[in-house]
């Protein structure tokens, strides 16, 4: 008897420091779920994970003021400085890349535990309902109600059953008071989980919002360095011979593209197979959105040389980032990476018809992809020889640039 009354005693007492009097005890309630130690131990390691990602978000931010010390010293070659700083440009965008998708999972990570943070809160006023059921009925029993129970048993049989049964019993509030303390430790594990995950998220977010200035910082200084290289008039002669080789450059590697995918298609003719041939229709503009014509096809006088120069291509400004669409169906036949074209793709429509498109940030495809009009295939960016963010848009037809109005929609 002085045991039962202990343990009641004792439930109560957790009941009255948690605010609640047994005359707001319910008549009935509903009993929930048990939790077990693997639970709790695995919430316990979920707070240490998000407290480890925290702090590897807080070291992975580029040092920029290392990076612009390191390209000092490519300054005096603008081939090697604009390739090592598009290089630089490349690992941030990838580690961009990489926390915005760490971002994605952190964001399912965070809604699993709300919703496992919402059960358990369930389970835990189940169990407090049914808990607080049990000791109202057990207040209520007469003192001797267990005695009584006992002594007056029909035989001895029955007797030594009912003493079982009052064990059992007891055993069984004692154990859905172990339950409910171990679903509230739960509760206060996956609270705490909810917030380490947040505070990761939030320093996530932090990180790439720090990384996209250095990424911008970056483009800045580079797009100001060529355009004093190029101002400086001691370096004019030499600026402009060294823009004069580089589109004699590029103009080498396309030639040598177009004449590896005329070899192709000879290959292909000859065991019987078929090309592509493009069938006459209308370019769709290869841009998602654009601001303006920087600098159009054919003769000009260069912004910063100030010497008359042909132009192969239109230049279209457009913001860092925005989507190049590919212009007609195709096959990819270079998707790379030159100092003075800087990422570019390179589309054979058939026919002897080409478009290239240069100074992407990042690039879509790869070669040997089949693309379809409108597909997107790279971002706007600043590599190569570069001022700021646009397209070069080039058309080939037949060894020799064309201007793209003849062919462009938008």
């Amino acid at each position: 008897m002085a045991k039962k009354k202990t343990f009641i005693l004792f439930l109560a007492l957790c009941l009255v420091l948690t605010g609640v009097s047994l005359a707001q005890i319910p008549a009935r309630a509903v009993t929930g779920g048990a939790l077990t130690n693997d639970s709790i131990k695995q919430k316990e390691s979920q707070i240490k994970e998000a407290e480890q990602e925290k702090n590897k978000y807080k070291n992975s931010v580029t040092d920029l003021e290392k990076v612009k010390k390191q390209l000092e010293n490519a300054k005096s070659d603008l081939t090697v400085y604009v390739r090592e700083l598009d290089a630089n440009l490349a690992s941030i965008q990838a580690n961009i890349a990489d926390l915005k998708e760490q971002i994605s999972v952190k964001e399912e990570q965070i809604r699993v535990t709300s919703e496992e943070l919402d059960k358990a809160i369930e389970i835990e006023e189940n169990q407090y309902a049914s808990m607080l059921v049990r000791i109202r009925l057990l207040y209520e029993q007469d003192e001797y109600y267990i005695v009584e129970s006992i002594v007056n048993a029909g035989s001895f049989k029955e007797m030594l059953n009912r003493a079982d049964y009052m064990e059992r019993i007891m055993n069984y509030d004692k154990n859905l008071f172990e339950e409910y303390k171990a679903t509230r430790e739960y509760v206060a594990l996956c609270k705490e989980t909810l917030e380490a995950e947040k505070a990761a998220l939030d320093e996530a977010k932090a990180t790439v919002e720090a990384e996209e200035a250095s990424l911008q910082a970056l483009i800045i200084q580079k797009n100001n360095d060529i355009k004093a290289y190029q101002n400086d008039i001691n370096n004019k002669d030499a600026a402009i011979r060294e823009y004069e080789a580089m589109i004699k450059q590029q103009d080498e590697e396309i030639k040598a593209l177009e004449a590896a995918i005329a070899e192709e298609k000879r290959a292909l003719l000859a065991a019987n197979g078929s090309v592509i041939t493009y069938d006459g229709g209308v370019f769709k503009f290869p841009l998602a959105k654009y601001t303006r014509v920087s600098d159009d096809y054919g003769m000009r006088i260069h912004p910063t040389l100030g010497v008359q120069q042909f132009h192969n291509g239109v230049d279209f400004a457009a913001p860092y980032g925005t989507a190049i669409y590919a212009a007609y169906d195709g096959k990819v036949v270079a998707a790379d990476y030159s100092s003075s074209m800087g990422n570019y793709v390179m589309i054979d429509h058939g026919s002897g018809l080409y478009t290239i498109y240069m100074h992407a940030s990042s690039l879509n495809v790869s070669k040997g992809d089949v693309v379809v009009k409108g597909e997107t295939i790279a971002a706007v960016g600043s590599t190569g020889r570069s001022t700021g963010n646009h397209l070069h848009f080039s058309v080939r037809l037949n060894g020799s640039y064309v201007t793209p109005w003849n062919y462009l929609s938008e």
